[in-house]
């Protein structure tokens, strides 16, 4: 029956906050009120950050609407630089990266169906805060992706 279940409001100082380095998370919706249909998180990035590695991922959409500043994204066909009010939809299977190469903060809105890459996300902070110097090496990143289907291009 419609109008039987209640909206969720998420306040902007509320949300969980997971912090990599130069990268500020706030996860805005872990899939918990949408039966993990869809996740969402605010990245909050600083100047002249490079990003993850070029990847793809074998099960989820992913969006990206810039907020703050400007992105460099980077796929298999090229770079794009996207501003504030862009937005950048990747697909299944589609390479990309991002990065903020630029010299001032930036953030953007980003979204995932299925909602489950919210966990990626958790692990992955979980593991820099137990690496030495903050920072995982390669072959621990790679472990971490691969459990949420998320593949590097070199392999």
């Amino acid at each position: 029956m419609a109008g039987t279940t209640n909206i969720t409001l998420v306040k902007t100082t509320e949300g969980e906050i997971l912090e990599m380095g130069p990268v500020k998370i706030r996860i805005i919706e872990d899939g918990s009120n949408t039966d993990n249909r869809i996740g969402a998180v605010m990245l909050t990035i600083a100047p002249n950050t490079p990003g993850p590695a070029l990847h793809w991922h074998r099960m989820h959409d992913e969006t990206f609407l810039i907020t703050k500043g400007k992105f460099r994204f980077t796929t298999d066909q090229g770079t794009h630089d996207a501003s504030a009010g862009d937005y950048v939809v990747v697909p299944p299977k589609s390479i990309h990266t991002f990065a903020n190469p630029f010299d001032e903060p930036a953030e953007f809105y980003n979204s995932f169906t299925p909602a489950y890459y919210v966990d990626y996300l958790r692990m992955m902070a979980s593991e820099a805060r137990s690496a030495p110097g903050g920072k995982l090496s390669r072959e621990k990143a790679v472990e971490v992706m691969a459990q949420f289907a998320t593949f590097p291009v070199d392999g």
